[in-house]
């Protein structure tokens, strides 16, 4: 069985996000102000829910052991924001940056997914995607809603906790009318769409680049489930082994005070 490979990134670390302008196209925002809007985002709204903190710094470049977000012109280009591409989707800069950010937070390496209510279909672990048409001021820039993480958890009922950060969601896996979800089945990525018009204007869309087209370019292999079933086992018997360590050391420590008092 070939070595698996692993995306730690930085496991522990609170990462910073170098954030810089490459775009030849106005943002339609100052991007000083974005950027504090947005870290304002992460430590008021994200953080609190998904308990993902991250450092917002303005750069020029990329900066060596630091994520990134960048804002190009198109989507032909690997990078997080394109410009040109979000204000001829008819959207505003500020809530793309948003959305993408809240996405990179909870699912950095975009591998994440989870089961649903269909057993026969996995669901991208997407935070933003099933309800990417609804806004919320930060230092008065629109933020893009995100859903929280009960929304992936089958087994709450409608109107049970919250599932998006508006409180517009009323049940798990729900998909708003100008949202989507991305999903696999049968051996194929597709989509899922609130709305017949969302899935007009996403077709319309050049998704290059896009979170949506990373998730098609990895193989995807059946887990081993004998592997699982070992490694289950074998973290079973750590368990009981350390039960059984506990209860002996409580054992000794109580002999430990009887032997006492009774020599005293």
């Amino acid at each position: 069985m070939p070595k698996p490979k692993f995306g730690a990134f930085n496991q522990g670390d609170i990462p910073k996000i170098a954030v810089f302008n490459k775009a030849t196209i106005p943002l339609g925002v100052d991007l000083d102000q974005l950027i504090a809007a947005m870290q304002v985002y992460i430590n008021q709204f994200i953080v609190p829910v998904w308990a993902t903190p991250a450092n917002l710094v303005k750069s020029t470049g990329f900066i060596a052991g630091a994520w990134a977000m960048v804002f190009l012109d198109d989507a032909d280009q690997p990078a997080k924001v394109f410009v040109r591409t979000t204000l001829q989707n008819g959207d505003l800069v500020s809530v793309s940056a948003s959305h993408e950010l809240v996405e990179m937070l909870v699912d950095p390496a975009i591998n994440l997914m989870s089961t649903g209510p269909d057993p026969a279909i996995i669901y991208a672990y997407e935070s933003a995607d099933p309800v990417e048409a609804l806004t919320f001021p930060v230092n008065g820039i629109p933020m893009s809603d995100f859903v929280y993480p009960a929304y992936f958890e089958v087994f709450r009922k409608a109107g049970s906790v919250k599932f998006d950060q508006l409180d517009k969601v009323t049940q798990p896996f729900q998909i708003l009318s100008g949202g989507y979800q991305i999903i696999f089945k049968a051996g194929q990525w597709s989509q899922v769409f609130g709305s017949a018009s969302k899935k007009k204007a996403f077709v319309a869309e050049d998704r290059r680049e896009h979170r949506s087209q990373q998730r098609t370019k990895a193989q995807l292999e059946r887990a081993d489930l004998k592997e699982i079933a070992k490694e289950e086992a074998k973290a079973a018997a750590g368990l009981r082994g350390a039960r059984k360590s506990g209860h002996s050391n409580a054992k000794a420590r109580v002999l430990s005070r009887f032997n006492r008092r009774k020599r005293t």
